[in-house]
């Protein structure tokens, strides 16, 4: 029984650590750059990436190997039971021996052949198209979770206005609650304190349920590990003063990962209509071989004498006629070169009605955040005025309960101007060309 429990203790602490996340792979300060950088390094799309480039560089080791000599063995060992027999002279003469065995060795170079020629030529291109797609792939996880960085944001700074009006609304409340004990005023003032009060919670935890939701969800863009804390860093200053974009940028479609695949595409499909052109041309090898030769009667004596042969040639092959199929091929693979070719105009038109789009949406924002933000210093003005005028007596409580829903509405629908720009500049850099990795 000691001896159960030594062992359960001493696994115990191994199990608990396996089921922790690495501390590695754990945030300590999540801000927009560290969670981008991690969502880069941990997504399993962009590993799926990573591993496509090697499967694709491993693909072109192999056919690049067939430039190499190849070289190969084979070994036989027969045993047999009836020998070819012919009457020779009015006798029966045997062919051969009893037990026979051979051991062959065999290589073969190739001199020229259009498919090793067309992976010489294609390697770097090759790899260099499964390299764009992981920046593709990092490009659109980056813009992806920002946006959902933001979102967050938006969320937790609607979870701090509420606390703020929380504070707002239970002085107030209070302040009602003494003004109508002492008889200065009615209930209805602390009864419509009292529903503000509760209304505001209310409003609190439905944005920290959201809240829940919306960083689950910006985990599972970075790869981040279940049930594990992210702490949301961030500074709106910052933000500020990194929401300005130039407006008066043109689209430089080269800047494009989407251009730059198209362009990688074009050279493979150059290459593969001249392989094409190619299969009018000879493939020439050369190849030898030695053989191993044993026979003998007696399977003791087998190997004890050996009779080698060997041989060395050149092999040429020339494709004469093949019913107009070559022929066909060319053509078949220079449309498909012309079709990329359309493939350019209608990603340029794309590309343009993108940055078009975009760009209306910032400078919509943009207006849009530059009058929320004059609105909450007006509202914290207008409210603070009422509150005094409302202590004096001159004011009702119904007009500071609607200064306080106006101060509180200005506040959340500036924060969502805020993080909605931050979130329309990323889609206008984007289209630009500007997100690289």
């Amino acid at each position: 029984m000691n001896y159960k429990l030594t062992i359960l203790l001493f696994i115990t602490p191994l199990f608990l650590q396996a089921q922790q996340p690495a501390a590695d792979s754990l945030l300590q300060q999540a801000t927009l750059d560290n969670v981008v950088a991690y969502a880069i390094k941990h997504q399993p799309l962009i590993q799926q990436s990573l591993i496509d480039e090697q499967v694709t560089e491993s693909l072109i080791k192999s056919k690049l190997a067939d430039w190499y000599p190849q070289l190969d063995f084979r070994y036989n060992l027969q045993h047999n039971f009836q020998l070819q027999q012919a009457i020779i002279g009015g006798n029966v003469i045997k062919f051969g021996v009893d037990n026979t065995s051979a051991a062959q060795f065999t290589v073969n170079q190739n001199i020229f052949n259009r498919d090793v020629l067309l992976a010489s030529r294609t390697k770097s291109d090759a790899l260099n198209s499964v390299k764009q797609i992981t920046t593709s792939d990092k490009i659109d996880v980056a813009a992806n979770v920002s946006k959902a960085f933001y979102d967050v944001l938006a969320s937790m700074q609607q979870i701090k206005v509420a606390d703020e009006g929380i504070v707002r609304l239970e002085r107030s409340l209070k302040d009602a609650t003494s003004r109508y004990n002492t008889g200065i005023a009615d209930k209805t003032d602390y009864k419509r304190a009292t529903i503000a009060l509760n209304n505001t919670r209310a409003a609190k935890k439905s944005n920290e349920a959201l809240l829940k939701a919306k960083l689950e969800y910006l985990k599972s863009l970075m790869g981040y590990p279940t049930g594990s804390d992210l702490n949301i860093v961030y500074d709106s200053l910052q933000m500020e003063k990194e929401m300005m974009v130039d407006t008066l940028q043109s689209p430089d479609y080269s800047k494009r990962i989407e251009y730059q695949i198209l362009a990688t595409r074009k050279k493979l499909q150059e290459a593969e209509v001249k392989y094409n052109k190619w299969s009018y041309l000879p493939s020439v090898s050369a190849y030898g071989a030695y053989n191993f030769n044993f026979q003998d009667n007696n399977f003791g004596k087998l190997y004890n004498q050996n009779f080698p042969t060997s041989y060395g040639g050149l092999t040429l092959t020339v494709p004469i006629l093949q019913g107009g199929k070559r022929k066909f091929n060319i053509q078949q693979q220079e449309l498909k070169l012309k079709r990329i070719d359309w493939d350019f105009i209608a990603l340029q038109h794309s590309i343009n009605a993108q940055y078009s789009q975009s760009l209306a949406l910032y400078k919509s924002n943009m207006a849009n955040y530059q009058a929320l933000k004059e609105n909450v210093n007006l509202a914290k003005e207008v409210y603070d005025i009422i509150q005094l005028q409302y202590s004096a007596g001159v004011k009702t409580y119904l007009e500071v309960v609607s200064a306080e829903t106006d101060l509180r509405t200005a506040q959340i629908n500036y924060y969502n101007a805020l993080y909605e720009l931050l979130a329309s500049k990323i889609d206008v850099e984007k289209s630009l060309g500007q997100i690289n990795y």
